[in-house]
């Protein structure tokens, strides 16, 4: 009777946090959300209805493996028009078809201006400090797809991350050295959420996988969810900064 009253009470307050995720979750400004801020000039409009984001980077979770660990999911990188590119599959990178769904998380790394083909933004301003030579937006992510319409797909060596990275690095946006790992990382911390739908849609599945999970496993799935969690991480820090070599990018 104790055991069930201890799991009736933790199933309340399991509920009581989606309601939270649900209710509480901050208010997205409408104009926020939609387009970059007005210091940018002529900035891009971003239309989510129409899933475009021009100059972003675009992340959604991925169903299964994101209610478990709620920061990974899959990830792409837009043209200039807004046009979505991931790296979906072995030899294929997919044009205007997210793989997982719309996007619930964005970054415009530039915006450009209407009248000039020049682009505005800090994306312009890391390379106007480092002097470099450095692609354009399309023909760096054109050169982008052409290398990765040749490699083999890996969640674990070569996988959407793997693309967008280099994607980055060719256009030296914020001096480069990107990696699956802080790309990950930056996305997660820096990236805005495309409305309050898309926060539910990506918390809810993972505060109720870990209510009935720590109803029904308690402690069990815990230490599962720990120990899955932390090799997880752990290969791809490894395959990052110690194997540089073994994850792709």
């Amino acid at each position: 009777m104790q055991s069930y009253m201890n799991h009736n009470s933790f199933g309340c307050f399991v509920l009581m946090l989606v309601i939270y995720a649900l209710v509480m979750v901050p208010e997205v400004d409408p104009e926020h959300a939609l387009m970059i801020e007005e210091n940018y000039p002529n900035p891009m409009l971003i239309d989510p209805k129409r899933d475009r984001f021009p100059c972003c980077i675009v992340w959604s979770p991925l169903p299964v493996l994101s209610w478990f660990i709620p920061f990974i999911g899959h990830i792409g990188i837009c043209r200039e028009d807004g046009v979505i590119l991931d790296f979906a599959g072995p030899n294929f990178v997919s044009v205007d078809n997210f793989t997982f769904g719309a996007p619930t998380r964005y970054f415009q790394c530039c915006c450009l201006s209407p009248y000039s083909a020049e682009p505005t933004g800090e994306y312009v301003k890391n390379h106007d400090e480092s002097g470099s030579d450095v692609d354009t937006w399309e023909s760096a992510i054109r050169k982008s797809i052409q290398e990765f319409q040749h490699q083999s797909y890996s969640i674990f060596t070569c996988n959407c991350h793997s693309f967008v990275a280099n994607g980055l690095n060719r256009l030296g946006f914020q001096a480069g050295g990107w990696n699956v790992v802080n790309l990950a990382i930056f996305i997660y911390l820096k990236g805005r959420w495309v409305n309050k739908t898309a926060m539910v849609k990506t918390y809810l599945p993972p505060l109720v996988v870990l209510g009935f999970g720590l109803i029904f496993g308690g402690g069990t799935f815990l230490t599962y969810l720990l120990i899955f969690m932390f090799v997880l991480i752990g290969w791809f820090l490894l395959g990052t900064y110690c194997f540089k070599k073994l994850i792709h990018v």
